[in-house]
């Protein structure tokens, strides 16, 4: 079938005008159909995600139809009574494709609740487990570009309200691309509207995670345009934290992201506006949510200015408070026994592993993503350093940065009552546990092939030195390593104070580089220089070689 017969195969099949008329005025462009058609969106990381547009190799209706049914095929073929619970967030067109996922899951036999208006991915995903629902969907593409949209997919029963790892990724592309025709998928209105109590429940339950009455610090907030300030409002409220500072411009759901280049908090200037309006307002503090909430990125006030803190220097402080709370359940004798597990994706500071071996707690590593890290037994607490943290894994199995926000404010709070600040809590860190420093490299293309050529020149000529500092061995996960399933990543060990890892993003276009070193020899203060010095130095010799 030539690439014109693809297209008009799928206007025919297609209920959205905008993307029938995209397709319709580029028929003769043999070019630009081969950009919508040689490929086509499959699960990956997060079930679907990419561009919007029209054609299988983008976001659409048709897509998401398909998606719809195909998952609807592979639940019923688990047999017994199937259920879906369905969110979505502020993107263009997030709405309708869950309200085309509602109508035809229900249509197919699977028994449909859908949010009725825009909400986090938590919020989501903590509705699976709370209304027992068999799976669960989330319209989102998170921190992507304005012109992206995703299909999140989470599993009830068994998998706990995971999101979906290999082989059910499989199988349920494979029901995807068996389904009928988009014009012929059975729909039903039928469908039920979630009740307002599940968004209660998850209010109450994470607004519990406050357990301190000191006074929480002035802070500013920011929902980065996206769906998280109505949820974290109620939250901040019921936790008795106070009414935030809000940067006004990124407080409403927003799909064009008018004040940002990217949605990530992560983003250079991403946070611009949030720390001019703490500077103004004297805040003490910087909250921000990702645009659909699951991520959390915190901003601290230092030499009269601001200084973002990385994911892995929270994901380190709130491991340190959830080694504790398991000390103090221990010591009370409230704990649960099969609760004692920490866990962080590979490419997360080891310092995590360290906090674990002083509280006698167990330590898992995962491949990178919350699918592995919400699926480890006995989790107590998990994160990742692209600003996902886990802290409360039995309401929830996913990031949350919402419950992460609660978590990080009472530690302020407790800081602010005892007259401590954040560095002096961070030099008891490296006191205690050893200076642990990060950077990242994150080189955004346009061709996917270049990720993969910098791959291949990196095992075909490997570094044996970076910078001053050798190389001491090269773990490769091509073909699985240790435990780990095949992926493409390279692991490069600097001696025993240092490690670099090479791997390409499992959600953008991008090539990623996660550099780390920790020292545990003389003073928090020479320890943080000679850790970060460490860093500077492979971050340089990195950026030569993968530039």
């Amino acid at each position: 079938m030539s690439y014109r017969e693809a297209a008009e195969a799928w206007i025919a099949q297609d209920p959205d005008d905008e993307t029938r008329a995209e397709l319709t005025a580029l028929l003769d462009d043999e070019k630009a159909l081969e950009a919508r058609f040689a490929s086509r969106l499959t699960f990956g990381t997060a079930g679907l995600r990419g561009e919007l547009g029209a054609g299988p190799g983008r976001m659409n209706r048709v897509l998401v139809a398909q998606a719809a049914a195909g998952f609807a095929a592979w639940l019923l073929a688990r047999g017994g009574r199937q259920s879906v619970v369905i969110g979505y967030d502020g993107r263009k067109n997030s709405k309708i494709f869950a309200q085309d996922t509602a109508e035809i899951m229900q249509g197919a036999g699977v028994a449909a609740t859908l949010f009725d208006r825009a909400l986090p991915t938590p919020v989501l995903a903590f509705a699976v487990r709370h209304l027992s629902a068999s799976a669960g969907v989330m319209v989102t593409a998170s921190h992507n570009p304005a012109a992206d949209n995703g299909y999140k997919v989470y599993l009830g029963g068994f998998d706990g309200g995971s999101q979906i790892v290999s082989p059910a990724d499989a199988q349920i592309e494979a029901a995807i691309l068996a389904t009928a025709p988009v014009s012929e998928l059975l729909r039903s209105t039928d469908y039920s509207l979630a009740a307002e109590e599940v968004v209660s429940a998850y209010v109450s339950q994470t607004a519990a995670l406050r357990t301190t009455t000191d006074p929480a610090p002035r802070f500013v907030y920011t929902a980065m345009h996206g769906v998280g300030w109505q949820t974290a409002k109620a939250v901040f409220a019921a936790a008795g934290l106070g009414s935030p500072d809000l940067v006004a411009e990124q407080i409403e759901p927003d799909p064009t992201f008018p004040t940002v280049a990217f949605p990530n908090p992560e983003e250079e200037g991403a946070l611009d506006l949030s720390l001019a309006l703490a500077k103004q307002v004297g805040a003490e503090l910087v909250v921000a949510n990702d645009p659909d909430a699951d991520r959390l990125a915190i901003a601290v006030p230092v030499d009269g200015g601001w200084r973002r803190l990385s994911g892995n220097e929270v994901g380190s402080l709130l491991g340190w408070r959830a080694a504790l709370r398991l000390d103090h359940e221990d010591e009370t004798h409230t704990g649960h026994a099969n609760r004692r597990t920490l866990a962080a994706s590979l490419v997360s500071s080891p310092a995590l592993k360290e906090i674990a071996r002083k509280f006698n707690l167990d330590y898992v590593e995962t491949l990178t993503g919350f699918k592995w890290i919400s699926r480890v037994g006995g989790l107590a607490y998990g994160y990742e350093e692209a600003l996902g943290y886990l802290v409360d894994p039995t309401k929830v199995r996913d990031k949350d940065g919402i419950s992460a926000a609660v978590d990080f404010l009472s530690l302020a709070a407790e800081l602010k009552a005892a007259g401590t600040s954040f560095a002096e809590h961070q030099a008891a860190f490296d006191d205690k546990f050893g200076a642990y420093a990060s950077a990242q490299i994150s080189i955004r293309v346009t061709d996917l092939a270049a990720i993969g050529a910098t791959m291949d020149r990196l095992r075909a000529d490997p570094p044996s030195s970076l910078g001053e500092d050798a190389v001491a061995s090269i773990d490769d996960f091509i073909d699985g390593f240790a435990s780990f399933p095949a992926s493409n990543i390279l692991r490069l060990w600097i001696g025993t104070t240092a490690r670099v890892i090479v791997r390409p993003s499992g959600t953008e276009p991008k090539l990623k580089v996660y550099i780390d070193a920790w020292s545990r020899s003389g003073s928090a203060a020479e320890r943080r220089a000679a850790a970060e010095a460490q860093v500077a130095a492979l971050d340089a010799a990195m950026r030569t070689l993968v530039s």
